[in-house]
């Protein structure tokens, strides 16, 4: 069996999903973009039960040609994780449209040049949901149309960088099949002790360093759970040239609601985190659904509020909290 690349293997998800293929017995290589950063990719997948052993590092970088086709070669099959997530929204929004467009193209060409049979990328829920409808009612067949009016440069460089994708596959492919992971809000627990992305909003809730609540609704995805829409994304001959949106199963909740299970749930760990929203309308219904995912790969998610707790916990564990 030929060795498994996944790009972006230094981040939240990217461990996660090494981990995952490690414990299964699969040789992995995994992209980051220095050498630096391969002594804490090693602690973070042995910190997710996996023998290190068979996991090879190399450097590929989105914004460069240098190293894809040497980290591509060999590998029949590709998870594209990596892409560009900002601190901050830029305020120019190529900063973020490139390299996460000319990143997934450049894995793409070398999956392909390599005879890779399938990628998998992780896109987002951002390009599917973030232009308006009025029923507010999302499932894989939605776009995000980059030209939404006031749409930030995040969704907009997700939408960008996933149609770019099936673009590649349909004009140049070859023989490589194309599936797409759209995930909403990932949270759980981090492998890593760096505390990124959606960790940080979670981490300021917990230290209390987040005023009041942003008024927003939002569906959560486990990262543990991602992986696996990962991995069974790879393995079911069905899922080519389809989307798979990842979220956990029930309503979709506000952040406010999120706060109420960390406070009812972890007592004295959650006293510093706000109760009160920001002012402003109620956020619109909104309703997606994962019933392609479990119907056709058997993913069988985390409720949202097991994964909020175990978030939490992760970060109380890792000492990524302030200390009281």
């Amino acid at each position: 069996m030929s060795r498994v690349l996944v790009t972006g293997g230094s981040g939240y998800l990217g461990t996660q999903l090494i981990a995952a293929l490690l414990r299964d017995g699969r040789q992995v290589r995994a992209t980051v973009r220095s050498l630096e950063s391969e002594g804490d990719v090693r602690v973070a997948v042995r910190r997710g039960d996996a023998d290190d052993s068979g996991l090879e590092v190399v450097v590929a970088d989105l914004t460069a040609d240098e190293g894809w086709s040497a980290a591509a070669a060999g590998c029949e099959e590709v998870h594209h994780v990596a892409s560009p997530i900002p601190a901050a929204q830029p305020d120019d929004p190529d900063e973020l449209i490139v390299p996460a467009r000319e990143g997934t193209l450049r894995a793409l060409r070398a999956a392909r040049d390599a005879g890779a049979r399938r990628v998998v990328v992780t896109s987002s829920f951002a390009a599917v949901g973030y232009s308006p409808k009025p029923d507010a009612e999302y499932t894989e067949a939605d776009w995000t149309d980059p030209d939404t009016p006031g749409l930030a440069p995040y969704p907009r460089s997700k939408a960008i960088a996933e149609r770019a994708a099936w673009d590649f596959i349909e004009r140049e492919g070859d023989e490589t099949e194309l599936v797409v992971v759209n995930p909403t809000f990932i949270l759980g627990p981090t492998l890593t002790t760096q505390a990124r992305s959606s960790l940080q909003l979670t981490k300021a809730m917990l230290n209390g360093t987040m005023p009041v609540l942003r008024r927003q609704r939002f569906g959560v995805a486990d990262v543990r759970d991602v992986a696996d829409l990962h991995l069974r994304a790879m393995a079911t001959p069905e899922a080519a040239g389809k989307r798979f949106l990842a979220l956990a199963d029930g309503p979709t909740i506000s952040f406010l609601e999120m706060a109420q299970i960390l406070r009812e749930r972890l007592g004295p760990l959650a006293e510093r985190v706000p109760t009160q929203e920001a002012p402003g309308p109620e956020p619109p219904r909104l309703i997606i659904h994962n019933d392609r995912a479990k119907q056709q790969l058997g993913w069988r998610p985390r409720p949202a509020g097991t994964t909020i707790v175990e978030t939490a916990e992760s970060l109380r564990d890792l000492g990524l909290l302030e200390k009281r």
